[in-house]
């Protein structure tokens, strides 16, 4: 089977996102089923390969097409040169910096064609604005970095998907942002997305904004006025929708394997019920980009940065969730 080059986003060096990075390569089955690559810096790599234990030799390299199979690979952008220049778990202006450094170059390679898949570390969001970067995080950074206006934010973890169709704003904006043409766009999306995932005709359920869908209009009008006809006009095109189906018992169902993804209006709607169920193996992946992008789906996680204790599992997942889009990609062109 083919083994996609991977470049791997380290995430803010303050956190715990470089730990995890070296962490999932020592996986075994990482390397047997791609080749990953870090981005990120050399000072803050070499600082954390003794704290996780990391033994395996560290190789620079200029371009992934040096990549060397013996080795953790990584492409040093020199933002950080020295270890002293931060400090764990504390919000930084250098730090917020670099993570985004680290996201330009791997979008960057992606872009060109020189990686199969981008997946990414966590970042600060606090720290990105104290460094004058004007994004609440890594979907609008991709975005905006590869020019893309219909795209969206979906989870996988444990037995769900879901796909977001309102994410990093305040509630009352998110349940204005609800309108009938967006909600088509994600439904798209989501019927896109699963396939790369090999499934051939994904059963997608659209959750309603309002409790029980709004019950007729009883309970708000957006669920029959905004979101069922992007439904209707979804099925019109030949794909397989329900909905909108209450929120509150939409999630159960897609557990149970009644459907493949959920369509859910706002970030928290979805976000909830996959972190109670998968909280760290979840993984985030933002769909409708001309390149692949996965990231771990937790925060920076200051509290165990710099000791060696923090979880890779959601790193595994997403590196693992890479292969398979690439793959599948690949076999299909």
């Amino acid at each position: 089977m083919y083994k996609p080059l991977l470049g791997i986003t380290i995430g803010d060096p303050s956190g715990a996102g470089p730990e995890i990075s070296v962490k999932a390569l020592m996986h075994g089955e990482i390397k047997e089923m791609c080749r990953p690559i870090l981005i990120g810096d050399e000072a803050v790599i070499r600082r954390v390969m003794p704290i996780v234990r990391c033994s395996e030799k560290l190789t620079a390299i200029s371009t992934p097409a040096d990549y060397s199979p013996d080795s953790v690979n990584l492409i040093s952008l020199g933002v950080i040169s020295e270890p002293g220049e931060y400090e764990f778990a504390k919000v930084q202006a250098k730090c917020g910096k670099a993570a985004f450094e680290y996201i330009k170059k791997g979008i960057e390679l992606a872009m060109a064609g020189h990686i199969d898949a981008v997946v990414t570390g966590p970042i600060h969001k606090e720290a990105l604005s104290q460094a004058g970067l004007p994004y609440p995080g890594h979907t609008e950074i991709f975005a905006d970095l590869t020019g893309t206006s219909d795209y969206a934010m979906m989870l996988v973890g444990g037995p769900l998907r879901v796909i977001h169709v309102t994410t990093h704003v305040s509630l009352r904006e998110a349940c204005d942002r609800v309108k009938r043409e967006r909600v088509l766009r994600v439904i798209r999306l989501a019927h896109e997305a699963v396939k790369g995932l090999g499934i051939e005709r994904p059963k997608i359920a659209v959750a309603g904004l309002n409790p029980h869908s709004g019950e007729h209009g009883l309970f708000g009008d957006e669920d029959m006025k905004e979101i069922a006809p992007a439904i209707q006009q979804a099925k019109e095109e030949g794909l397989d929708v329900a909905g909108p189906v209450p929120p509150d018992t939409v999630f159960y169902h897609c557990k149970e394997g009644r459907y493949d993804i959920v369509v859910a209006m706002y970030h928290d709607q979805g976000h909830i019920p996959l972190k109670l169920l998968d909280f760290m193996g979840g993984v985030n992946i933002t769909v409708g980009l001309p390149i692949i992008r996965t990231s771990v789906d937790h925060g920076t996680v200051y509290g165990k940065a710099g000791k060696g204790t923090a979880d890779e599992s959601s790193m595994v997942k997403a590196i693992e969730m890479a292969v398979r889009f690439a793959v599948s990609k690949r076999g299909a062109v």
